[in-house]
């Protein structure tokens, strides 16, 4: 198994060092701790940069990350950054396409971040006559945690507060956690675990389903006990948990390098590369029952013999045949194709007294009979006739095998590059060579995947 690489966003008044602790907790992964600018290691030289620099330097950092894929980790200020580059890789933008999701950490969302006035006042003194003294960073430190944090890490925290510098921590509060980037991102099509501490005020579980939740498709919220708001200080085995959990789950959609590069690279336009990347989604849930979805198992697997996972591709077929997408069309003498794959399966199960059920020889020699159109009841409203039922049938195979075959990793296992001979360009690249058994320097091998 493949795993993302997790690129891990810190927290205002902090720097990458504050993952050290869940990094150790991480061995199998391979994590970057970025510092921001202003924070941490980048914080002598290098001023401060506003939201807009922060998340285009994030996104170039994945263009030149040289991983097949990657997790964005924020946390607080760094999760109103993951959000944004989230949205523009959902979006389909150039050489993002290696994200697969993201983990928010008790996140700023992209909307104004929730803050009492008079706190935010009182943190803007404490740079009124330049960096912020000790006593100032003990205050910040022990109010954003739910516990007294142990001495080495403390200090740790502490020293971080103190070495930021003071025009990006002023640059945060006074313009960076107020602006409001909400209008620009719709529900964004891609993975998202929100995690928050069961103390925090601001920035905890009812903020962040209020604010950040809905920004996704997918989204689950975790909330961590006995932490406040500096989780990966506070509780780094229940962090790297969740982490792990997470992107386990995401680990089968990774595509081999040289496809996931292809499908990043110029030669593809936004949209089709947006639309592929939603395809490496999980699929959404559907409203099929738990009998329908068991023949719809059965039947995808009868199908596709070989295929790893029937389970996931019968449920991307019923998102499909459910809001009514298909392929455009169906034989006149079937209902619309909702209709029709509920008599058809109703027909298959009352026939064959329960099709999943069956050993899956027994369901091979009903499919024979069935595409032979032999198999049938009478077209009652409920039902399909056997001539319908050979007709249903063959539609079924074509929707599966379409699904299949749309997917990217079923692309990247047989070579297809079909997709890369457009772009956003005024002039589509196409292809040059066009004899048969030519291949041009672009294009990818076929792999498989790992």
């Amino acid at each position: 198994m493949i795993r993302p690489t997790l690129l891990m966003l810190h927290a205002l008044g902090a720097s990458g060092d504050e993952w050290r602790q869940v990094r150790e907790r991480l061995p199998d992964y391979d994590c970057v701790a970025l510092d921001l600018p202003g924070f941490g290691a980048a914080a002598a030289g290098q001023g401060h940069a506003d939201v807009v620099t922060m998340a285009d330097q994030l996104a170039d950092a994945i263009r030149a990350s040289g991983a097949p894929a990657c997790i964005l980790v924020g946390h607080s200020m760094g999760g109103k950054l993951a959000t944004l580059v989230a949205a523009r890789a959902a979006a389909g933008e150039y050489g993002l396409s290696r994200l697969l999701g993201v983990v928010l950490v008790a996140a700023s969302p992209p909307s104004p971040e929730p803050m009492d006035e008079a706190r935010r006042a009182q943190m803007l003194g404490w740079c009124a006559d330049g960096a912020i003294d000790r006593d100032a960073a003990e205050t910040f430190v022990d109010a954003n945690t739910a516990a007294r944090l142990p001495d080495p890490l403390r200090e740790a925290a502490i020293a971080d507060v103190r070495r930021s510098a003071p025009e990006a921590w002023i640059a945060w509060l006074e313009r960076g956690s107020r602006e409001d980037w909400s209008a620009d991102i719709g529900p964004i099509a891609m993975p998202a675990l929100i995690v928050a501490g069961s103390d925090d005020g601001d920035l905890g579980e009812a903020a962040q389903r209020r604010l950040n939740q809905p920004l996704y498709e997918e989204a689950e919220v975790a909330v961590v006990a006995d932490a406040a708001h500096l989780i990966p200080y506070e509780q780094p085995d229940a962090l790297a948990a969740l982490i792990d959990g997470f992107a386990t789950g995401l680990a089968a959609s990774v595509l081999p390098r040289a496809f996931a590069d292809l499908l990043g690279s110029a030669r593809v336009s936004r949209r089709t590369r947006a639309a592929m990347l939603a395809r490496l989604r999980p699929p959404r849930p559907s409203d099929w029952s738990a009998a329908q979805h068991a023949t719809i198992v059965a039947l995808t697997g009868q199908i596709l013999p070989d295929l790893a996972d029937a389970d996931d591709l019968a449920r991307r077929v019923e998102a499909s045949i459910g809001d009514g997408g298909g392929d455009g069309w169906r034989f006149d003498s079937l209902p619309p194709d909702r209709i029709a794959w509920v008599r058809g399966l109703a027909t298959l199960d009352t026939v064959t007294g329960g099709f999943a059920a069956l050993d899956r020889s027994v369901q091979a020699d009903w499919l024979d009979r069935l595409a032979a159109g032999e198999v049938g009841c009478d077209d009652d409203g409920r039902h399909l006739s056997p001539a319908q039922m050979a007709l249903w049938f063959e539609d079924v195979r074509a929707e599966v095998v379409r699904s299949w075959i749309a997917l990217p990793a079923t692309m990247a296992a047989i070579g297809y590059d079909g997709f890369a001979v457009g772009g956003d360009g005024p002039r589509k690249q196409g292809y040059v060579r066009t004899q048969a058994d030519t291949v041009e320097a672009w294009q990818v091998q076929s792999e498989t995947v790992a």
